[in-house]
């Protein structure tokens, strides 16, 4: 009896109770759902370690909520946000940065793999945009625009004058992949504006400038040239790697000149081709970001080869994680002067409205656990933008001996060699620069770019003839059987620089050099540049010595 009534409160536990309860459950889901969704006006959230977390707005948002809400007039918030982030950025270390959304394509597509545009590359002298070159296979080739011409209109509207700049240039002749724009050229030996509409196209970034042969005594040597660590530097790398092995390399030099840095775990994926399993390549370290070690896992294609590696004042960020994993490593032998001392990580943080914060988040280590960074102030330090000009004044692009070392602390390599951190990574080598053939003459052409400028005009003069040689060699042995010097310090006169025969002299064999290369530049590109540059560059010949050695 008792066990039917039991059956029967059950029964009527579940006809009636469950229903209640799930009736409370949902309405208890919702005003909680509504709390929260209201608490969200007062506070943002944010994940930590995979958990979230909520903060109250900080006194900035709230002072700019003020600001929209009660302010007398109306504001143009989103400008004023921006000054107010950039001002907070400023008071952070000198690589932090916010970058507004006008200008974040642009910087975006300096480390990405391609841009939409023309296809052109161009330089401005006296107020007009000429083109140097013309990409293979861009849209501006395809259509018949051709090295020598000048830009001088765009969309039907005049583009010369003082408001010409480099930025301005880029900004009309980049777009969105298919659009459209209609340019005006003027050409060598005519009067006529010849307009072309151009369809923009996706146009490569290239971060391998060159790659080619040197022979030595021993064997050949493969140079590659690298300007910086974006997207697709890995891949361009290994290509040019393979290319200069099928042509009989067995010793390689990686010059990382000028090269400010980029995408770090392209330098990892690049120095993972030299190292053998384990061997440490950098590790990174931060308040909020967890120490991450990152080693070679032994699949490297050239882990026996002969290696040197060329650095400069300019060398930073992702150059010296190579050249540091390198050197501890006792892999290769770093030549030339001490780089640029950049030893933070960024982390690039999108908003909505499409700007963005360029955060330093943690210090990298190289494998002998240095830290690279050169000191700095919180919240700007002129000391810090002036450090290269105080270096070279101090005498440091010249000789080692004027170097003056910011952390004394003794690290180790591999191989326990003693080497040094706090101030970018010091050369095995030091090559400093060699100042015997400068003269005030050299540098007043130098600094006015006149080299540069004579060497287009010339170009363009000359074209139809300089175009009827395909290998750098061969235009280099015309080019020395012309009487261009004296057509060149007519040029500098009629700029107001005034000749003196001494002086251009002693410069000739410096002038001669660096004219010759960028009217080689100009017909054969980068490829048929850098093989007649670096053949008497002093880093370069002190490297090709020391690796011939090996």
């Amino acid at each position: 009896m008792n066990t039917e009534k039991n059956v029967k409160r059950a029964s009527v536990w579940r006809r009636y109770t469950w229903p209640t309860l799930t009736l409370v459950f949902l309405l208890l889901g919702l005003l909680i759902g509504n709390a929260l969704s209201n608490k969200a006006n007062a506070q943002r959230f944010f994940i930590q370690n995979g958990q979230f977390f909520a903060q109250p707005p900080s006194k900035i948002e709230q002072v700019l909520d003020v600001m929209q809400r009660g302010y007398v007039d109306a504001l143009d918030m989103d400008s004023i946000t921006d000054e107010v982030v950039v001002e907070l950025v400023q008071k952070l270390d000198p690589h932090s940065s916010y970058i507004p959304k006008k200008d974040l394509e642009m910087v975006n597509s300096e480390l990405s793999s391609s841009f939409s545009g023309i296809g052109v590359q161009f330089n401005i002298q006296n107020d007009t945009v000429h083109i140097v070159s013309v990409i293979r296979g861009g849209p501006s080739e395809s259509i018949g625009v051709l090295a020598g011409d000048k830009l001088v209109e765009v969309d039907d509207s005049v583009f010369v004058g003082k408001k010409i700049n480099n930025e301005r240039v880029m900004h009309t002749l980049r777009g969105p992949k298919g659009t459209q724009v209609t340019i005006g050229v003027k050409r060598f030996g005519s009067d006529e504006i010849l307009r072309y509409t151009i369809t923009r196209g996706d146009i490569p970034v290239v971060s391998v400038d060159a790659s080619f042969i040197i022979d030595c005594a021993k064997d050949k040597i493969g140079f590659i040239r690298v300007n910086k660590f974006g997207e697709s530097t890995y891949s361009e790398f290994i290509q040019a790697l393979a290319r200069l092995r099928s042509q009989g390399a067995t010793r390689y030099i990686i010059d990382l000149r000028e090269n400010s840095g980029g995408y770090m775990d392209q330098a990892i994926r690049m120095a993972n081709e030299f190292l053998e399993r384990g061997d440490m390549i950098v590790y990174a370290e931060g308040r909020a970001y967890r120490r991450m070690d990152y080693q070679a896992d032994g699949s490297g294609r050239f882990k026996d080869v002969p290696l040197v590696v060329l650095i400069d004042n300019f060398s930073a960020s992702a150059s010296e994680i190579f050249a540091g994993a390198m050197q501890d490593n006792d892999r290769g032998t770093v030549i030339g002067r001490r780089s640029f001392g950049k030893g933070l990580v960024q982390q690039q943080i999108a908003f909505p409205d499409s700007s963005a914060l360029r955060l330093t988040v943690a210090r990298y280590y190289t494998p002998a656990g240095r830290c690279i960074q050169k000191p700095y102030k919180m919240g700007g330090d002129d000391e810090y933008a002036l450090d290269l000009i105080n270096r070279f004044e101090n005498g440091e692009f010249f000789s080692a001996d004027s170097i003056h070392l910011i952390d004394s602390t003794r690290y180790y390599t591999k191989k326990g060699r003693v080497v040094y951190g706090g101030g970018g990574i010091m050369p095995d080598i030091f090559v400093g620069r060699d100042t015997s053939l400068y003269t005030p003459y050299f540098t007043k052409v130098s600094n006015h770019a006149y080299t540069y400028q004579f060497a287009y005009q010339y170009t363009d003069k000359h074209r139809k003839t300089l175009e009827k040689y395909s290998d750098w060699k061969a235009l280099e042995a015309y080019l020395n059987n012309q009487n261009w010097l004296n057509e060149f310090v007519s040029f500098c006169t009629e700029k107001g620089i005034e000749a003196d025969a001494a002086q251009i002299a002693k410069s000739k064999p410096l002038i001669k050099r660096i004219v010759q290369a960028y009217i080689v530049r100009n017909i054969l590109n980068d490829e048929g540049f850098f093989p007649l540059y670096e053949r008497d560059d002093d880093i370069t010949k002190r490297a090709v010595e020391e690796i011939c050695k090996q």
